[in-house]
């Protein structure tokens, strides 16, 4: 009986690593203002981050990505949840509960929406976030931790509760996989990487590593270049596990680069939610030629890197510049890749691009991508890219307007991929069509958040 008893273990043993070799892990790695041209793989003249060149060497290099704002909070609202971020009045970064409420948006993503976590956990993956949040505020302290959100396991800071420090993000992401690997569970790990956003948290052995630099470039490169190698980190342990070729990861960030409005001084600053660093004076990201920085819809503030490797099913050394892939779509993709069926009762604005990651995608998308920003207008002169509210994207034809569509520019983005030629006066009945579309979607969308996701402290105000 013992001899039986040890086998059936044994069988159940191989039984459980076979499942989890079967379904593929997923590592999404998503920086915070990672400019499309911060790079070396994409020609930066200095920033150096030999480990995410090993991705795309080792993986496919997708041009046409664009993530669903010009900022944080929506961008990572749309990742979770598959939709665009206004179906939930996210149109800006959650900030303390004043200004939530003056910009009509509530002060945390509800735990309700349809979620990619909870998703994937339920299908039996172990799940995990480490890193920056932001889908709530560490100024609120009465907001859902991550941990209501369909994770397993969190480390996170721009969060309720305990701040994660910015820099353990990966010791905490190897050790997940260590325990998921020897549980014999698939994984899914957001890595949501601080860096480079504001405060620059620098460390000596990275400002030597580039000395021969200015002190603001210095100081940019340094922190790519540690974010860069703790996803060497991840990579080397997933080398180690022999779980790179089961292991789909991706690259990618939530926004375009900031830069300062007008010259800024280099001076330190403090952040509530991660302390004290270098302020946006230290700001150096480039967009790659594309018009605009964060906060713009313009390419330059929504077309950011993507990278994927998946050992056998992605092609090594790609570069894919037509397929037309967006931050909505990662959620039907990502459980298509891992076998989970989505809800009947859902219904994602994004599409599963599972055809495009393996080499046969589609430059005319059947399905419009649209994007909502509360921005001023008329357009500033030092920022002159930040005046679009509203924008439509719809096969090769891009529309942007400002808030009551007074103004508008279009732009065929196959032809055009960098928004040099506005084409508005040649192409009329575009216009008019993609204007129609975008009424439309408009009319889609809640005039006021509801539901549970409003701070006490918004609530004890009323």
């Amino acid at each position: 009986m013992k001899s039986f008893a040890l086998l059936l273990l044994v069988v159940f043993s191989a039984s459980q690593h076979v499942s989890a070799a079967v379904r593929p892990n997923i590592v999404f790695i998503f920086a915070d203002d990672w400019g499309w041209g911060d790079l070396s793989c994409h020609g930066h003249p200095y920033v150096k981050t030999p480990n995410i060149d090993r991705l795309a060497k080792e993986g496919t290099d997708f041009h046409r990505f664009t993530v669903a704002s010009g900022v944080c909070s929506p961008s990572r609202a749309a990742v979770m949840t598959g939709h665009f971020p206004a179906r939930y009045n996210i149109d800006g970064h959650f900030a303390w509960v004043p200004s939530n409420a003056k910009r009509n948006m509530p002060d945390w993503l509800s735990p309700k929406a349809p979620l990619l976590p909870r998703l994937l956990q339920e299908g039996g993956y172990a799940t995990a976030h480490f890193g920056k949040w932001h889908l709530a505020n560490n100024m609120i302290p009465d907001s859902p931790l991550p941990s209501e959100y369909g994770y397993d396991e969190y480390g996170a800071f721009n969060c309720a509760g305990e701040q994660m420090p910015v820099h353990e993000d990966s010791k905490h992401a190897n050790a997940f996989i260590e325990k998921s690997h020897a549980a014999g569970k698939p994984f899914f790990i957001n890595l949501w990487m601080h860096e480079p956003h504001t405060p620059f948290h620098t460390v000596p052995k990275y400002r030597w590593r580039f000395r021969e630099l200015e002190e603001a470039d210095n100081i940019y490169a340094s922190v790519l270049s540690h974010a860069d190698d703790r996803i060497g980190e991840v990579l080397d342990t997933l080398d180690r596990l022999k779980l790179t070729d089961n292991t789909l990861v991706v690259f990618s960030s939530d926004n375009g680069p900031a830069r300062a409005g007008g010259k800024t001084e280099l001076a330190l600053m403090h952040d509530t939610a991660t302390g004290a660093g270098y302020g946006i004076g230290a700001s150096k990201g480039i967009t790659g030629g594309r018009n605009g920085y964060k906060g713009a819809l313009f390419e330059g503030g929504i077309g950011v890197p993507f990278i994927a490797r998946w050992p056998g099913k992605i092609a090594s050394g790609a570069v894919d510049k037509s397929s037309l892939f967006s931050a909505v779509d990662l959620l039907p993709t990502f459980c298509e890749v891992a076998g989970v069926k989505l809800p009947e009762t859902y219904s994602p604005d994004g599409l599963s691009q599972v055809s495009a990651l393996t080499g046969h995608g589609d430059a005319n998308r059947q399905k419009p991508l649209f994007w909502k920003m509360q921005s001023g207008w008329p357009a500033r002169s030092h920022q002159p890219y930040h005046w679009v509210s509203y924008a439509i994207v719809d096969q090769n034809w891009k529309l942007v307007t400002n808030r009551d569509s007074s103004y508008v520019e279009l732009f065929d983005l196959t032809a055009d991929p960098y928004e040099k030629a506005d084409l508005k006066e040649k192409e009329p009945e575009v216009v008019k069509l993609l204007l129609e579309k975008l009424s439309q979607w408009q009319a889609t969308l809640p005039a006021k958040p509801t539901g549970d996701v409003f701070s006490a402290e918004r609530t004890a105000s009323r």
